[in-house]
């Protein structure tokens, strides 16, 4: 905010135009400059800041270009056109809350920012959103904030993005039957851009409360050509499943590799710290099991850690990183039969390219709220 001039002895609310006709701004107390003082601004140099929430993130930022966005950005990191510390998370004293924060600089968009998050560590399907919080968005060049974001949406849809860019990458070409594991807003998010990549003749879905397992069900079944079914078990779930995502809370396996078909792909997304996994050390031994972005894998996928210390593998059974499959210089997928994994944490780097997507969405069609920043 650019304060030009400060006025004694003005009354609050006065018309701008009165006191100073070239301000073309708003007269108020100023509590910064002194009690009692008037300060006019010029909106000519006052910078903007954009507020978007959950509906405008939503409408700015379709799937299909988030997928897009996501095979992109993994590409760059890949490459090393990102730079990303490892998330900093926090528990809040009281509470089953985490605080987690997660900055980043990409090269391309450039660009940076951070997202701060609160996250329930036991949630609910049904329940308010287990990740509540926000993305700031910076400008490059002026090194201003210029978009806060609902991080929520953001994540939720960014998060699917990426599976399916994995899933496009590692699955069969002829995969047409997808289980997923988990009933929540990720679980819808990821019926939604599996579709777009796979040619999905059914959907399984699982969920620990059977209510809600068939109420989800019901309510895709309206709004989709897919045939989606409710499995009573986890296993009849992903019994000869082409495609599998986990998209719950659960802090211990709820999926088991003696259960895997072979040829199967896997998209292990719900668990995001190290003492969490929805899969057995036996789905991260039969795999080629590739990640998101590797330094964040050894410190925080739950399962690989736990599969690392348990002896059954080491830091060589990662493949590498689905940038570098998608850059052609890594195989994926090398004979139909093979298992494959991809460990979803979630990094600064899609956060911000979704972001970036947004904000410049945003901008074209006039969504969000604009502030005087």
């Amino acid at each position: 905010m650019a304060v030009l001039e400060c006025l004694e002895c003005a009354s609050p609310g006065v018309d701008a135009e009165a006191v100073g006709p070239k301000s073309k701004a708003f007269v108020s107390n100023c509590t910064v400059m002194g009690r009692g003082r008037i300060c006019l601004v010029y909106p000519d140099l006052m910078a903007e800041l954009l507020i978007l929430d959950a509906d405008a993130v939503r409408r700015a930022l379709p799937m299909r270009d988030c997928i897009e966005a996501m095979s992109s950005v993994m590409r760059s990191v890949s490459r090393g056109g990102a730079q990303m510390p490892l998330r900093t998370i926090l528990n809040v004293p009281g509470s089953d809350l985490l605080f987690g924060a997660m900055p980043g600089c990409l090269d391309e968009p450039p660009s940076f920012g951070a997202k701060l998050l609160s996250v329930r560590a036991h949630s609910s399907a049904g329940a308010s959103p287990s990740h509540i919080g926000v993305f700031v968005l910076f400008d490059s060049t002026s090194g201003r904030p210029v978009a806060i974001l609902d991080a929520s949406e953001l994540t939720a849809i960014r998060t699917a993005a990426a599976s399916a860019v994995a899933t496009q990458a590692l699955a069969r070409r002829d995969a047409g039957i997808l289980a997923i594991l988990g009933t929540g807003e990720q679980a819808a998010r990821h019926l939604e851009a599996l579709a777009i990549v796979c040619a999905l003749r059914e959907a399984r879905v699982w969920g620990r409360s059977a209510d809600r397992a068939a109420a989800f069900a019901a309510r895709h079944a309206v709004s989709s050509d897919i045939r989606v079914v409710v499995a009573s078990e986890a296993r009849a779930a992903v019994d000869g499943a082409d495609v599998i995502c986990t998209t719950t809370a659960a802090h211990e396996p709820i999926l088991h590799g003696a259960w895997l078909s072979p040829g199967t792909h896997v998209n292990l997304v719900g668990a995001s710290t190290a003492a969490a996994r929805e899969a057995d050390d036996a789905v991260v031994a039969r795999s080629r099991f590739f990640v998101d972005f590797k330094p964040s894998a050894l410190a925080q996928a739950g399962e690989l850690r736990h599969a690392m210390e348990g002896g059954a593998v080491t830091d060589r059974h990662i493949q590498g990183e689905i940038g570098e499959v998608l850059n052609g210089t890594l195989r994926g997928r090398t004979a139909a039969a093979d298992i494959t994994v991809y460990k979803s944490l979630g990094i600064a780097a899609q956060d911000l390219a979704a972001a970036h997507r947004v904000y410049q969405s945003a901008l074209q069609i006039g969504l969000g709220l604009r502030v005087p920043f």
